[in-house]
């Protein structure tokens, strides 16, 4: 498989990459700042150069010729304001989708967020009043991202981690459509998109997911 991976330089996206290609598949990073291709080639995944917040459905699908899934990874970041919350982490998706559609790519695996769609509506609109305001319109930018990919003709995998840690991957996890709040590894919420990609499993499922106790290969199978 050759599957492309937006947010291509993000901590998660930086671990599949090499799960990926250490399991014998091509993987593209897509990242906006040319300074981080050499990390993303240092997972043995290719870099593109592609600025989401800035080209058209049409100019993105031209540069992901010959893909076969693609993953949205990216975010706005910490501190980013509440206008790129909508405008990375809700419209950079949409604008992955709209490209996956004018190439006939199926597979589109989300990482969203934990209680998305428990966002406060009067809270999460711009302007943002304040830092708890602007986590708000981050879940809802998550919220209409998912919604958005579930209403297409996608082979998708929507999943909204916990917290997320940088310890070492546990190999094993608790999901369920919602599940008790909790932390994950970054390690193995990237295992869980592989998982997924290349075991073709939990399509059509939208799962919250955090560390737990049952193998990721088993667990996602477990969602049908």
């Amino acid at each position: 498989m050759k599957i492309a991976i937006a947010g291509g330089h993000g901590q998660i996206a930086l671990i599949l990459e090499r799960l990926i290609t250490e399991a014998g598949h091509d993987a593209i990073g897509i990242v906006r700042n040319p300074a981080h291709v050499s990390d993303v080639e240092q997972t043995g995944a290719k870099a593109l150069v592609a600025d989401l917040e800035q080209l058209s459905e049409d100019e993105l699908a031209l540069r992901l010729r010959g893909v076969d899934a693609v993953v949205f990874a990216a975010g706005a970041g910490p501190g980013s304001g509440a206008e790129r919350k909508l405008s990375v982490d809700r419209d950079a998706a949409v604008l992955l989708a709209e490209a996956a559609v004018r190439l006939d790519i199926e597979r589109y695996v989300m990482v969203s967020a934990m209680g998305a769609d428990a966002y406060d509506p009067e809270a999460a609109k711009l302007p943002a009043e304040d830092e708890d305001a602007v986590f708000q319109v981050y879940l809802r930018a998550k919220a209409e991202a998912d919604a958005n990919v579930r209403m297409r003709r996608f082979r998708w995998t929507i999943v909204r981690p916990g917290a997320l840690l940088d310890t070492p991957p546990q190999g094993t996890v608790t999901v369920g459509r919602t599940v008790p709040r909790g932390s994950i590894p970054r390690a193995d919420v990237a295992a869980v998109v592989l998982h997924a990609l290349l075991d073709d499993s939990a399509v059509g499922q939208q799962f919250e997911v955090t560390s737990g106790d049952v193998p990721v290969p088993a667990a996602l199978r477990a969602l049908g």
